[in-house]
């Protein structure tokens, strides 16, 4: 049975049966034991993180077994636990052309405002073979070569997620890689990239077109209900941190972003996104949502960009 709250918030957001069912009940979740090849993408700051493990068949570069272990909203989570069953049993090379648009196929669509979670997932492959093969494979820039600064995205990036997705418009671009979705300072140059691209199939740029909408959703209950929920929720997994002599506060709520100040011993250690991914699931259990949980350094940053 679908809980009320899951079901408003699918209305809103449009999420498939199928991203719900890889959200609440993730394939391939965790490192793979003897992995032989990883894929590290995204960044806590920017509220995404997705480290992609492989077991590679040395003699036919068959990937024998995939898993993850993601820091991000449901979506990151349901288009990672996809990306795992579609590239098992396949070769290195047959799994690199899998596009973010088969990733999102698999779930059944993704809404416009969540596919960059199918390319941070494409991403995270392509940085695992390079892994493999011991190339040299890197998702951070020279800060001369950004485009976006908020969410260090480059005009490389930008154009691949263009041509692949026949994007339009500003909101698209956004949508598939979250540039420009913080200050907006980079719209102009975003602007730039597009109408090059769109002259390329001799097409023009239209700087009103709204192809992607930004859509921000709602909850069926109160803020003051809905604060008093997660505050529950998170005293429940505290006797857990506290046996390890840690802890966790909650500092914000702000619409589907719950940012939380780590603890004791929970704030230094090596699994603070493992810990953090944990929470987040367990308060999107118990409210029946999709909901991203950030860092205290997150708040700290999205404050600096506001002031």
């Amino acid at each position: 049975m679908q809980n009320p709250d899951t079901e408003t918030d699918s209305a809103m957001w449009d999420y498939s049966d199928k991203v719900q069912e890889h959200f609440f009940n993730p394939r391939n979740a965790g490192a793979v034991a003897d992995a032989n090849a990883t894929g590290d993408v995204g960044s806590l700051s920017c509220g995404d993180a997705l480290r992609l493990t492989l077991k590679v068949d040395p003699e036919t570069e068959t990937i024998l077994a995939a898993g993850f272990q993601t820091f991000g909203c449901g979506s990151a989570i349901a288009s990672s636990s996809a990306l795992t069953e579609i590239i098992k049993g396949m070769r290195l090379d047959d799994a690199l052309q899998v596009s973010n648009q088969d990733i999102a196929d698999y779930l059944d669509g993704l809404p416009p405002e969540k596919m960059h979670c199918s390319v941070m997932g494409r991403e995270a492959l392509q940085a695992a073979v390079a892994n493999y093969r011991g190339e040299a494979w890197k998702d951070d820039h020279e800060e001369g070569a950004l485009v976006c600064k908020c969410f260090a995205v480059d005009a490389p990036l930008i154009e691949q997620t263009v041509r692949a997705n026949a994007l339009r418009s500003v909101a698209d671009v956004t949508n598939y890689t979250k540039a420009g979705g913080g200050c907006s300072a980079c719209h102009e140059a975003i602007e730039e990239i597009l109408a090059g691209v769109l002259a390329e199939r001799g097409e023009m740029f239209d700087p009103n077109a709204v192809v992607g909408e930004m859509i921000k959703p709602s909850s069926g209950l109160t803020n003051l209900q809905r604060i008093k929920r997660i505050e529950a929720l998170l005293e429940e997994i505290r006797p857990n941190l506290r046996r390890d002599r840690g802890d966790v506060e909650l500092l914000e709520v702000d619409g589907r972003d719950i940012y939380v100040k780590m603890i004791g011993a929970c704030a230094d250690c090596q699994m603070a996104a493992t810990t953090l991914g944990g929470i987040q699931q367990h308060l999107a259990e118990g409210l029946g949502e999709f909901i991203q949980v950030l860092p205290a350094e997150a708040l700290c940053l999205r404050s600096r960009m506001e002031s």
